[in-house]
């Protein structure tokens, strides 16, 4: 049947390998033996779920098989009538007080692979101990199964569009009227995803002018990975360069993830997103809270949480992590290196559009263009720039990687004097002069990710090349 093993964020597999339709059945079981047998009154809720899906191969078919075993064992089932987003199905579990829901997707992953992301009842990531009971579920019930039409006629199932609200609630969250009439040009690319049309259709018939590309559905992505980084922008980054555009912005193929480009192409990360969205909050919104990042996080970050007084979290890799602080405390905004990020008055989930659309207020506010408050910030707080890469490894070395590098730490990177080591996840080394160097094993390939940050591209880079080595000398 194939190995089903939940990750950072849910299930992932390829599609007709380990993602078949008896799997999905198997995870589905797993998912309704766990909804029933939650006691909790505010987890249970009236034993609800939604049901969303991606623009993959098979989505609307998954999604249906999912809604089948779910209903066949005595749960409500809303499944979308359309793709959807995966900040969508979140919001819609908080709006419409469901007890969880399911989202078919493997988010910015190539385009032969599907997943499921299981969100909890807070609207957010299902935390390590709802992931574990579910786990714990999988091959252990007969698969039970009722078709949509009988399901229906039980009272069990309503296929509705659950995005309507969302982008409702988006579009007061932010400044509308400031961003229409700021007369901006704007490019965006939907990455064949779930962010369709959304964002120009907001300003249509205003002075903002929003172009779209790739906002059709295409299961193959145009043959890239639906991830918005620099490799898979080439056409958002020749088109911002060409078309004169204030912005770039780019959604990852569920949504949940932010890109974007400045005028002469330069590709503007998740670090440097998350922290303009910061200064944002704090300086034009006048907002206080505390920040979450995680160990692979930008030290700008920390300057600006030290010049107003902000409390900042580090988590491992992981936006449950995030979610997590977020339920507990009063946070202004958390993310991660990758693009994900989640805000103070939301849900304690990431938003691709919700993002875009604040970095536009931000220029709005500012009546500047992107990189105009990009050079603004690092003059303020310093230049930081961030690199990362993946080295396969053989089983036999990934297994001794870590403790060697451990009890044979480098005590300085580059010259620099290294002054602290984590091992919250993976094993991060940071300078003396804020430079720092990670190493993390990923749980299901035999590879090593690696990751750099410094106050130059050129150093970032040789911090690299050092783990590189470093990393390649263990046998």
């Amino acid at each position: 049947m194939g190995k089903i093993k939940f990750g950072t964020d849910g299930w992932r597999a390829i599609i007709d390998e380990d993602f078949t339709f008896e799997n999905v059945k198997v995870v589905a079981q797993a998912i309704a033996d766990y909804v029933n047998s939650v006691k909790d009154k505010e987890e249970l809720r009236g034993k609800e779920l939604i049901v969303g899906y991606d623009t993959r191969r098979n989505s609307e078919e998954y999604s249906e098989t999912v809604t089948n075993v779910l209903t066949a064992n005595g749960i409500k089932v809303i499944l979308t009538d359309r793709v959807t987003s995966t900040p969508a199905v979140s919001f819609a579990i908080k709006i419409r007080n469901l007890t969880g829901g399911v989202m078919i997707t493997a988010s910015h992953n190539p385009p032969n692979y599907s997943g499921i992301k299981y969100k909890a009842f807070y609207s957010g990531s299902a935390d390590p101990g709802i992931i574990d009971k579910i786990e714990e579920n999988l091959f252990k019930s007969k698969i039970k199964e009722i078709s949509l039409e009988e399901a229906k006629k039980k009272g069990l199932l309503k296929i509705d569009n659950v995005i309507t609200d969302q982008l409702e609630y988006v579009m007061n969250y932010v400044d509308m009227e400031l961003i229409r009439n700021s007369g901006f040009k704007v490019i965006v690319d939907s990455m064949y995803g779930g962010g369709g049309h959304y964002i120009e259709d907001m300003m249509k018939g205003t002075s903002c002018k929003v172009t779209t590309i790739h906002g059709e559905r295409d299961i193959t992505f145009g043959g890239i990975s639906p991830e918005p980084i620099g490799k898979n922008l080439k056409e958002l980054i020749r088109e911002s360069k060409e078309g004169s555009y204030d912005i770039g912005l780019a959604t990852d193929g569920d949504v949940d993830r932010i890109g974007a480009t400045a005028s002469d192409g330069m590709v503007l990360n998740g670090q440097h997103i998350m922290a303009l969205l910061l200064w944002h909050f704090v300086e034009d919104r006048k907002m206080t809270g505390s920040v979450i990042t995680t160990v692979c996080g930008t030290g700008i970050l920390k300057r600006i949480c030290e010049k107003y007084g902000l409390k900042l979290h580090e988590t491992p890799v992981g936006f449950k992590y995030i979610c997590d602080i977020m339920r507990r405390e009063d946070v202004l905004i958390g993310g991660e290196e990758a693009g994900g990020i989640g805000f103070k008055n939301y849900i304690p989930e990431r938003d691709g559009i919700l993002s875009g659309l604040l970095l536009l207020e931000m220029m709005a506010c500012r009546k500047k263009p992107i990189k105009k408050i990009l050079d603004d910030m690092e003059k303020e707080f310093g230049s930081y720039h961030y690199l990362k890469t993946s080295i396969k490894l053989t089983e036999a070395t990934k297994k001794k990687f870590m403790p060697y590098i451990e009890k044979n730490p480098p005590s300085a990177v580059l010259g620099k004097k290294v002054i602290e080591t984590s091992t919250k996840d993976g094993i991060k080394f940071s300078c003396e002069d804020s430079s720092w160097l990670i190493f993390r094993l990923s749980g299901t390939e035999p590879i090593l990710r690696i990751y750099s940050e410094a106050h130059t591209e050129d150093d970032a880079r040789k911090i690299l090349e050092f783990g590189r080595d470093l990393a390649t000398s263990i046998k």
